[in-house]
């Protein structure tokens, strides 16, 4: 445990950051999953499905939580089942 005053700061700081980040990463794990089994089922909202994951890969992209190209391969690969499904 830190004795400095900016120390024990950068531990809190880290620690509200990394449980924010995590909220994010499961809520974008969970809009993908959704996404692939709606396209795995044929559902007829698959299209809205991937939007939305889309958009959350893309929200976390910006915000720092997933790397360019992690986002850019996750996007990619629900257009290619997206569109093989079609």
């Amino acid at each position: 445990m830190p004795n400095i005053k900016s120390a024990k700061k950068r531990v809190k700081v880290a620690a509200a950051k990394t449980a924010a980040n995590k909220i994010v990463k499961s809520d974008l794990k969970t809009s993908i999953k959704k996404a692939s089994f709606a396209i795995e089922d044929n559902a007829a909202d698959k299209d809205m499905a991937v939007r939305v994951a889309i958009k959350k890969i893309d929200q976390a992209a910006a915000k720092g939580i997933l790397k360019k190209n992690t986002a850019a391969r996750r996007k990619s690969s629900l257009a290619r089942k997206l569109n093989a499904s079609a």
